[in-house]
């Protein structure tokens, strides 16, 4: 079987369909991750496949429209984020469709797998003729961007004769059970599995010390807002007493290091480092959240959108998490927060909980044998 993988235009996209891409590999199928130029070297930087079928890049496709005219930048607001968002996403399909055609008549995929918001996957399984399977990259519902994106992707729905996006033959979910929305389409559970770049250890990566560990991170794309979110959220955190340590990319590890010489900094395995954490303080990152959930850890959400606030908000409602928006943080609410979390057992205990939730659903592997019947079929 061969099995062509598109994922999104993020380092967390392709964190999020390792799992499934590696177990189809170690069951003997032929996988290829089809990736934007920008995003190719971090798939073989996790030893998969890549070839880019396009060379817009994650920040173009946001700020510009298909002809390069400029286009609002991140709006405020659910049904504006969603707007946004099916733009972007469907410029990324539109751009990456000839490149996948290329790749598809040299290799013959005989099904292809895309990510929640990939697409391109469903316009070229449906072009080609064969299954296409959409894997979620994490604990968000996305399906509101769905309309946003056919509207941007109406010629190329036209050049194919659909009237609408087309659905997937079968939809694998990783979110956890409990915090899927209650009329969620069905979709064959799997077990998420944490990932991410690696680097030689320390010991104090995979060890507790003394005093209880906070772990603060804004992802893994350095941008200037980033950096202005980890500078002030570090500088109030310093007060609590507990280690901090950041998970930053090392091309804002210096001006951190600087400012902050007492604490850890840099790029760090999350996998390995989240397990050893009381509270992960994050923005939003459906990637992160997902780590601290299958490490059990507690977590605290500042996310800069309201894209996602349901999903966000089932995620608080589950006890193993506080969400906390801009217009929210004022004076020492955000210590308070980080106090309750670390000192009240309950947020560990139910952060626990759903690591074990977790643990129980059926592995990639598994969902690879689903595959090979689905393609068989």
């Amino acid at each position: 079987m061969r099995v062509l993988i598109v994922p999104g235009p993020s380092p967390a996209t392709v964190f999020g369909l390792a799992p499934l891409a590696n177990a189809l590999r170690l069951a003997g199928h032929s996988v290829l991750l089809a990736t934007t130029s920008e995003l190719a070297p971090t798939v073989t930087g996790i030893g998969l496949p890549a070839v880019a079928v396009t060379d817009r890049s994650w920040q173009s496709l946001i700020v510009t429209d298909r002809a390069g005219a400029p286009v609002e930048r991140m709006p405020r607001g659910t049904d504006p984020e969603r707007l946004h968002h099916g733009g972007w996403f469907g410029r990324l399909a539109a751009a990456s469709l000839p490149g996948l055609r290329e790749t598809a008549a040299a290799w013959r995929p005989s099904l292809v797998v895309g990510g929640s918001m990939s697409y391109a996957a469903g316009l070229l399984a449906a072009e080609l003729g064969v299954p296409c399977v959409r894997q979620s990259w994490d604990p968000y519902d996305t399906t509101g961007v769905d309309a946003y994106a056919a509207e941007e992707l109406r010629p190329e729905l036209d050049a194919l004769g659909l009237p609408a996006l087309p659905g997937p033959a079968l939809a694998v979910d990783v979110c956890p059970p409990s915090l899927r929305p209650p009329a969620a389409p069905a979709a064959l559970a799997m077990r998420w599995v944490p990932g991410n770049a690696q680097r030689p250890l320390e010991p104090w990566m995979f060890a507790r010390g003394d005093r209880p560990r906070v772990c603060v991170t804004s992802g893994s794309r350095e941008t200037e807002a980033n950096q202005g979110f980890l500078l002030r959220l570090v500088e109030d955190l310093t007060t609590l007493d507990a280690e901090i340590v950041i998970a930053a990319p090392e091309e804002a590890a210096g001006r951190l290091r600087e400012r902050f010489g007492e604490v850890r900094v840099g790029w760090m395995p999350l996998d390995v480092v989240a397990p050893t954490c009381d509270l992960v303080i994050h923005h939003g990152g459906g990637v992160t959240g997902l780590t601290a959930l299958v490490a059990g850890a507690p977590q605290l959400l500042l996310p800069r959108w309201d894209i996602f606030a349901e999903s966000m908000g089932r995620m608080s409602e589950s006890g193993a998490a506080r969400v906390l928006y801009p217009e929210d943080v004022a004076d020492d609410t955000l210590l308070k927060a980080c106090g309750e979390l670390l000192h009240d057992p309950a947020y560990g205990e139910r952060a626990r909980a759903v690591a074990a939730e977790i643990a129980s659903l059926p592995a990639p592997a598994e969902t690879a044998r689903a595959l090979e019947s689905l393609a068989s079929g």
